[in-house]
């Protein structure tokens, strides 16, 4: 026990000097660098250069909009609660508020670009209903979703004139926001409503009883996402106008997070219970303060601008590091704060969506941890639809090469997000031998447990290596820019830097394990 209570000393020690010198260094190189960078800008903030990083797009966007998203979104909830509660509204009758309520939010974003979305709703509607209770389901529903996936993005979202002259005046009308990049959620919707169709038809997947007596959260009476999911409803829940709202429901239209269509037309009926009035404004004050810390974070490090730039690739390999490791955290924080924000109005409104970023990015030692904690509705999106149907655990090296790509896929048709799936496929292989091996050795002294303990830990600190690779390569520098990467860090004045940063993750991984230690 004392050993251990003077590592975890080591350690926090450790981490505490290796923050103090990235914060120093990060803010010695955006004051030495600022005037090359792109797309800074006036910022607010009591900062000594009162410049802001807004080149990211996605973050600059939601920050625009945040004021108007926020008066809509209360308008929008108010008039859904005040709906259910004064005409005692259940699933059939909500439904239509939020179709009407949705249409008229998608109506500004598309223009007359709903007649595309409402087509292929209507017509996935149907392929569902003569299809799912035959042999060929899942050949023509996924041949049919990937189909168009990959249309409206090759087409971009299309043109009217292909319906005739008559109409090409509607391309004058098609709203402030693309419906492509939207319908790729939509698809994922369409799928989920489509098997969880298929599935009520079949034997229960599920032992509800054996589920109950293990949750805490159920045998409470306050049920919980996994219940929702799996539960299969009637069939006067499978209805057009349910069907409908779930595919365009506002709150969660334009990012997430990703739920199942049975845990959407559960709360529809009954509204969420898994938190109290009190947790969820806790709830929306701690999304508060994490956005004041995007601001501080944007006004003192400019790390999107040196990646945009292309500043980083004159600096030294350990700045390197330093910018690469800084666009991580800012991308964890940014998803962070949008995802978080639609969950949010969406529990205002009744319908509680899974937690899309359970835990910190800088938590996470191991490539299936990281993934079950980076967009983690979808994440349960694809094991429920696609790694269970295709064979789970038992084809596991086989499944993620499909799912991955398809993941590339759904994000948008680009060869550097087609890179950066097969990395981390590539990457996934050793961590599978590895933890297979790991669960056959059984540890039989207090030796063997430090040992299997070390090896974990430098196995953790390859791991984080290979995330931070692969996602740099899929989210800033391309795949044209691996050779660059390598090369830099294989001189000779970058090879102390690589022992640094894999020592750095290596202590990193074992802190982890301390926490983890304490959990339990």
């Amino acid at each position: 026990m004392d050993s251990k209570r003077s590592e975890l000393g080591f350690l926090l020690l450790y981490a505490a000097a290796f923050y103090i010198f990235i914060i120093l260094r990060s803010l010695q190189l955006s004051r030495d660098h600022y005037t090359k960078l792109f797309g800074l800008r006036p910022g607010w903030f009591f900062a000594p250069l009162s410049l802001n990083d807004v080149t990211d797009s996605q973050w600059r966007n939601f920050r625009a909009n945040l004021p108007i998203l926020s008066l809509v979104f209360a308008i929008f909830s108010l008039l859904a609660n005040v709906s259910r509660t004064f005409f005692h509204l259940k699933a059939k009758g909500m439904s239509v508020i939020w179709i009407l309520i949705s249409l008229a939010y998608l109506s500004y974003l598309h223009g007359a670009c709903i007649i595309f979305i409402l087509s292929l709703a209507s017509v996935n509607f149907l392929l569902v209903k003569i299809f799912a209770r035959t042999k060929y389901f899942s050949f023509v529903f996924w041949i049919f979703n990937v189909f168009f996936l990959l249309c409206n993005r090759i087409y971009e979202g299309y043109s009217f004139s292909i319906l005739g002259q008559y109409w090409a005046f509607l391309d004058n009308y098609r709203g402030t926001f693309r419906w492509q990049i939207c319908f790729n959620f939509v698809v994922l919707r369409m799928i989920s409503f489509g098997y969880d169709y298929h599935w009520a038809h079949q034997d229960s997947r599920s032992n509800y009883k054996k589920h109950i007596q293990r949750c805490h959260n159920c045998k409470s009476g306050k049920g919980c996402y996994q219940l929702l999911q799996e539960r299969s409803l009637p069939d006067e829940k499978y209805t057009f106008s349910i069907y409908l709202s779930y595919l365009i429901y506002a709150p969660l239209y334009l990012a997430g997070p990703i739920l199942s269509f049975n845990a959407f037309a559960s709360q529809l009926d009954v509204p969420q219970k898994s938190l109290s009035a009190r947790e969820v404004v806790w709830y929306g004050v701690r999304w508060i303060f994490s956005f004041l810390l995007m601001e501080l974070m944007t006004h003192q490090f400019y790390y999107n601008a040196f990646a945009i730039s292309g500043v980083w690739r004159h600096l030294s390999a350990v700045d390197v590091f330093i910018i690469g490791y800084g666009v991580l955290n800012f991308m964890w924080l940014k998803f962070f704060l949008i995802w978080r924000y639609f969950r949010l109005c969406s529990l205002i409104c009744g319908i509680d969506a899974p937690e899309n970023m359970p835990r910190c990015i800088n938590n996470c030692y191991n490539m299936e941890s990281f993934w079950k904690n980076w967009h983690a509705s979808y994440n349960k999106w694809l094991v429920r639809y696609m790694y269970i149907p295709l064979g789970g655990s038992q084809k596991k090296l086989l499944n993620i090469w499909v799912i991955f790509t398809f993941v590339a896929i759904w994000h948008d048709l680009e060869w550097k997000l087609l890179s950066w799936a097969w990395l981390t496929c590539l990457f996934f292989i050793p961590e599978m031998i590895f933890k297979s091996a790991a669960n056959a050795f059984q540890a039989k002294s207090a030796f063997g447990e430090f040992v299997l303990r070390e090896l974990n830990a430098v196995a953790g600190a390859v791991t984080i290596t290979c995330l931070m690779v692969a996602n740099l390569v899929g989210f800033v520098i391309g795949p044209s820019g691996i050779n660059w990467l390598i090369s830099r860090f294989l001189k000779k004045e970058g090879m102390p830097v690589l022992g640094g940063m894999l020592l750095t993750f290596y202590v990193g991984s074992k802190l982890m394990f301390h926490v983890q230690d304490m959990k339990h």
